[in-house]
């Protein structure tokens, strides 16, 4: 149970931060109202590195059903989680984004452009100039990249956490362990047993290592909206654009001012689709090659 609480409340941060940077930039009224892009990359940035400091060694802090899905399919995740995982992702999108409204909610009122309310909740493709004719573009456009951002996310979040300074010493310790006839793997010894075994300082500064590379996870994040934010803000993360797009869906316009407008459910499933393929592209190619 701690595991899911763990991912709710992480998902709920990334929101929370980075939703309420869009907010805080696009809603009419509030002191950061066209502050610029670079507010947002570092909204989304923070908002995943700061849940991945302080969930990191609890869930894995996942806070992406892409991502529990792709170490899922390539055996590095169990499936009797999978559920539970995505299930608490969502839940604690929904919250997070509640929060934001509460908070925003007389901006909202404010604002009279319905795709920047809608932004503040989930994505959609640049290209969309409300017609159906742009949908096409705006849809291929999207897709690619979704796609492309998010297997660059989840191949280098894997690359950050499990190839970090100090990451070959573990295997090592490990042999040396099963030639003594104590077979044991690092990651399941809690601190008595490391001191026990006499490894305590050969390990200690993985930790740290682990731990700068969840801070650096933050500036991928931060990168990656820079970079490809352009097209589609970028998404990512199925949990992140389809929780709050429900949320979207379900309240009104009294709550969300008269400009707010449909939800763009024609597009959702690109920010859904295109993270999950990707996981599942991208765990699988650094198992292959690093694994």
């Amino acid at each position: 149970m701690t595991k899911y609480l763990a991912e709710f409340l992480g998902t709920a941060i990334l929101i929370i931060l980075g939703n309420g940077a869009v907010a805080n930039v696009d809603l009419k009224g509030t002191k950061g109202y066209g502050s610029g892009w670079m507010t947002i990359a570092w909204g989304y940035g923070c908002g995943v590195m700061i849940p991945a400091l302080m969930f990191g060694n609890v869930s894995g802090n996942h806070i992406n059903p892409a991502f529990t899905l792709g170490l899922a399919a390539s055996g590095l995740f169990p499936w009797a989680h999978v559920a539970q995982y995505i299930i608490a992702q969502v839940l604690g999108a929904m919250v997070g984004q509640a929060i934001i409204v509460m908070v925003y909610r007389p901006f909202y009122l404010n604002t009279n452009n319905p795709n920047h309310i809608l932004g503040t909740f989930s994505t959609i493709d640049s290209l969309d100039n409300g017609s159906k004719e742009s949908r096409r573009s705006a849809t291929i456009n999207g897709f690619l990249n979704e796609f492309i951002g998010s297997f660059v996310l989840f191949f280098a979040a894997l690359g950050l956490t499990k190839n970090f300074f100090g990451a070959e010493i573990v295997p090592g310790i490990e042999k040396l362990l099963a030639q003594g006839g104590k077979a044991a793997k690092v990651a399941d010894m809690d601190m008595p047993t490391k001191i026990q075994q006499g490894i305590t300082g050969l390990t200690s500064g993985n930790a740290g290592s682990l731990a700068v590379a969840h801070i650096a996870l933050g500036f991928l994040v931060l990168a990656l909206v820079a970079a490809l934010g352009g097209p589609t803000g970028p998404g990512l993360n199925p949990a992140r654009d389809l929780g709050p797009r429900m949320l979207h869906a379900i309240l009104p316009k009294s709550i969300l001012g008269e400009a707010k407008s449909d939800s763009k459910w024609w597009y959702s499933w690109v920010p859904v689709a295109a993270p999950i393929l990707a996981g599942l592209c991208a765990v699988a190619l650094f198992k292959i090659i690093f694994l």
